[in-house]
């Protein structure tokens, strides 16, 4: 996906799409509390670490609001892909974030 801002992940990407900007332009203000609360989130979950679907019921946040938090983290070096895998509530697998450990 390509992410169409100037300054993504510390902006909101969008995809170019109209309906696709004006999500973007509406989040904008509350994209770095949501990292914030994200981040906090996976960090206190520890080595278990945490699905999308787990980070969006602990920061009870909707799931298509917290998901792109987690693409932004990863890209700003501060979360992983642990390699472990859970099935979220469908039985499919989903990556499991953990905070990356900074030296």
């Amino acid at each position: 996906m390509n992410m169409h801002s100037h300054d993504y992940p510390n902006e909101p990407g969008h995809r170019g799409v109209d309906t696709s900007i004006e999500a973007a332009r509406a989040i904008e203000l509350s994209v770095g509390h949501l990292q914030r609360v994200a981040l906090r989130a996976i960090r206190a979950a520890g080595g278990r670490g945490l699905t999308t679907n787990e980070l969006a019921a602990t920061a009870r946040i909707d799931r298509d609001s917290i998901q792109p938090r987690t693409t932004e983290l990863k890209l700003l070096g501060l979360i992983r892909d642990s390699g472990g895998r859970r099935p979220n509530a469908n039985g499919i697998n989903a990556i499991v974030w953990v905070a990356e450990v900074k030296a």
